[in-house]
C-alpha cells in the first residue's frame, strides 16, 4: 500500500496533523511493580510502594511489557532496538508522586516504523517516529468528590500510577481528520490483535493527543497545539475538525498561533486551552540511574516473532492472492482476527468468496453497527451466510430475494437453527414463495406475452434505442413478480428480438 498525499485544503489552508497515542499494555502488573493494573478497584487500592515513590524503592522493569513492545516494533516494520535507555521526564502534578515520569527519550525500544489504512477507497500510509515505553500517572478526581468532612473536594488515586503504557508518535503526515481518525481506526485493530492491549477506550486504555496545525500550500509547518486525551474515533474528528477552523480564525484575524496543551468538550463540540506547550528541554530529560540499559537480544526478538499472529496486512495480502479480492476489500476483512476467521470460513464453504466480502461489509456490517455491535455478535453464522449466498450464486434466489431471506434469518434464526444451514435457508425461500422462475418453457410463454403487449418498445428497440430493450426486461419482471431471473429473462429476450 503507497503513500498517498492529498491536499485536503480547507478555506485555502493545508492541514497538518500528528498523534500521539497511548496505548495501555496487557500485562497484569505494573512496568516497575508487581502491583494489579485491574480496572475499577476501590481509589488508592492498587498502589504499592514503588508507585508511590516511598523512599528506598527501586523499579523493576517488567519483562511483559517489553515484548508486547517487541511484538507492536514488529509489526510495523520498525527497528527494535538492541539497546534502549529510560530516562526521567521532570514535571510536577499532583498526580505523579515521583516529582518524574519514566518514560524514553533519545533513544526509545521501537523506532521507525509505518501504519496503511484506508480512507474510503483510498489507500494511505502514515510513517511513525517511534514508540516507546512509559509509565502512567495517576488520577486527580475533581467532579462529585467528597473529602473527609464530606465536602467537595480534590483527591488523588494513584492506581493508574505505574501502569505500563506504550507511546506511538506518528510523523506530520496525516492531512485531515478523517485520516486522523482512520490511522487510530487501523492502530487500535492492530494493537487489539497482538493482544498487546485490550483497546477499551472508555476505561483510557487507549487515548490519543492530536497535534493540529494549518499553513497556506508550501509554506512552512504552521505552530501546534496538541489536544489531550481523546478517548473516541468520534472525537477525533471532532475536535481536529473544531481545532483547525479555530485556528484558521485567528490567523484570518492576524492573531499569532500560540503552542498550547488544549482539551476538547465533547458536550460544546469546542477546544480550548489547558496550559502553554511545554518543549522537551522543559522536562530536563536525563538518563533514569535507577535503571540500567534495556537489551534486546536478538534471540529475544525472534522469539517474539514466532509467537505473534498473522498479522492484519499479511492476511489480507493473503485474501487478495488466495481469494481474489481487491486490495480494500482484504483490508475491511481483517479489521478483527474474528471477522478474518467469520469471512474465510464463509468463503471456503460457498466458493464465493467477492460475493462474502460484499455482503460483510454490506448487510450485516449495517445491522451490527447499528446495535453497536461486533462480528461475534452475529445471529447469522458464516456457514448460514455461505448458504444464503449458495442460492444467490446458482440463482435460486435473486438479491432482492437474498435481502429478504436474510432480514428473516436475522431476526427468526432461532426458529429453525435446528436444521442444516442449506435447508434454513431453503426453508425461508419456500416459506415467502421467493424462489426464482426457471423453467425457461413457462417464462418464454411470459415473454411472448409482454413482446405481444409492448410492440412499440420492440420496434423502438430494433430501430437502436437500447433503452427499450430495459423496458422490456423490467415489463418481465413484473409479469413474474419478480420471481423470473433477470439473466435467464435477458438472455431469452435477446434471442427473441434477434438481438
Amino acid at each position: 500500500m503507497s503513500t498517498v498525499k492529498t491536499p485536503a485544503l480547507i478555506r485555502g489552508y493545508e492541514v497538518v496533523i500528528g498523534l500521539e497515542t497511548h496505548v495501555q499494555l496487557s500485562t497484569h502488573s505494573k512496568i516497575f511493580s508487581g502491583a494489579s493494573t485491574q480496572f475499577g478497584a476501590a481509589p488508592n487500592t492498587q498502589a504499592c510502594p514503588v508507585d508511590m515513590a516511598l523512599p528506598g524503592t527501586l523499579p523493576v522493569m517488567n519483562k511483559g511489557a517489553v515484548e508486547r513492545a517487541i511484538a507492536f516494533g514488529l509489526s510495523v516494520d520498525a527497528l527494535v532496538a538492541p539497546r534502549s535507555i529510560f530516562a526521567r521526564k521532570n514535571y510536577f502534578y499532583p498526580d505523579l508522586p515521583k516529582g518524574y515520569q519514566i518514560s524514553q527519550y533519545e533513544i526509545p525500544v521501537v523506532q521507525g516504523g509505518k501504519v496503511s489504512f484506508f480512507v474510503g477507497d483510498q489507500a494511505h500510509t502514515v510513517r511513525l517516529v517511534r514508540a516507546h515505553l512509559e509509565e502512567d500517572a495517576g488520577k486527580s478526581l475533581h467532579d462529585d468528590f467528597s473529602g473527609f468532612n464530606g465536602e467537595k473536594s480534590s483527591g488523588i488515586d494513584l492506581n493508574r500510577a505505574g501502569t505500563p503504557l506504550l507511546e506511538i508518535v506518528t510523523e506530520p503526515d496525516i492531512r485531515s481528520s478523517a485520516e486522523a481518525a482512520e490511522y487510530a481506526r487501523a492502530l487500535h485493530t492492530l494493537v487489539v490483535w497482538l493482544g498487546i492491549c485490550d483497546g477499551n477506550m472508555q476505561e483510557g486504555s487507549f487515548r490519543c493527543d492530536v497535534n493540529v496545525s494549518v499553513r497556506k500550500p508550501g509554506a512552512a509547518l504552521g505552530t501546534r497545539r496538541e489536544i489531550k486525551n481523546l478517548n473516541s474515533f468520534k472525537h477525533i474528528v471532532q475536535a481536529a475538525d473544531y481545532e483547525i477552523n479555530w485556528q484558521i480564525d485567528e490567523i484570518e484575524d492576524g492573531r499569532a498561533i500560540q503552542q498550547a496543551t488544549i482539551l476538547f468538550n465533547p458536550d460544546t463540540g469546542e477546544t480550548r486551552a489547558m496550559r502553554t506547550k511545554e518543549d522537551a528541554h522543559d522536562y530536563r530529560y536525563f538518563p533514569d540511574p535507577d535503571l540500567p540499559p534495556l537489551v534486546i537480544a536478538p534471540e529475544w526478538v525472534e522469539r517474539v516473532r514466532g509467537e505473534m499472529p498473522e498479522l492484519p496486512r499479511l492476511m489480507a495480502a493473503r485474501f487478495e492472492k488466495d481469494y481474489g479480492l481487491p486490495a480494500y476489500d482484504a483490508t475491511m476483512m481483517t479489521q478483527s482476527k474474528a471477522f478474518g476467521a467469520f469471512f474465510e470460513a464463509a468463503a471456503q464453504a460457498c466458493k464465493q468468496a467477492k460475493l462474502v466480502s460484499n455482503w460483510l461489509m454490506g448487510e450485516v456490517s449495517r445491522r451490527l453497527n447499528a446495535h453497536e455491535q461486533t462480528i461475534d455478535d452475529s445471529p447469522i453464522s458464516a456457514d448460514l451466510l455461505a448458504a444464503l449466498i449458495t442460492r444467490i450464486a446458482d440463482g435460486t434466489i435473486s438479491n432482492n430475494g437474498a435481502k429478504q431471506v436474510f432480514e428473516a434469518l436475522w431476526s427468526e434464526q432461532e426458529e429453525s437453527e435446528a436444521l442444516p444451514p442449506l435447508a434454513q435457508v431453503d426453508a425461508v425461500i419456500e416459506a415467502k414463495g421467493l424462489k426464482q422462475m426457471s423453467d425457461t418453457g413457462e417464462l418464454e410463454k411470459i415473454l411472448d406475452d409482454v413482446l405481444a403487449a409492448n410492440a412499440k418498445s420492440v420496434e423502438e428497440f430494433r430501430a437502436g434505442k437500447e433503452k427499450a430493450f430495459n423496458a422490456l426486461v423490467g415489463q418481465a419482471m413484473k409479469a413474474t413478480k419478480g420471481k423470473a431471473n433477470p439473466a435467464t429473462v435477458n438472455e431469452l429476450l435477446k434471442k427473441k428480438l434477434g438481438g
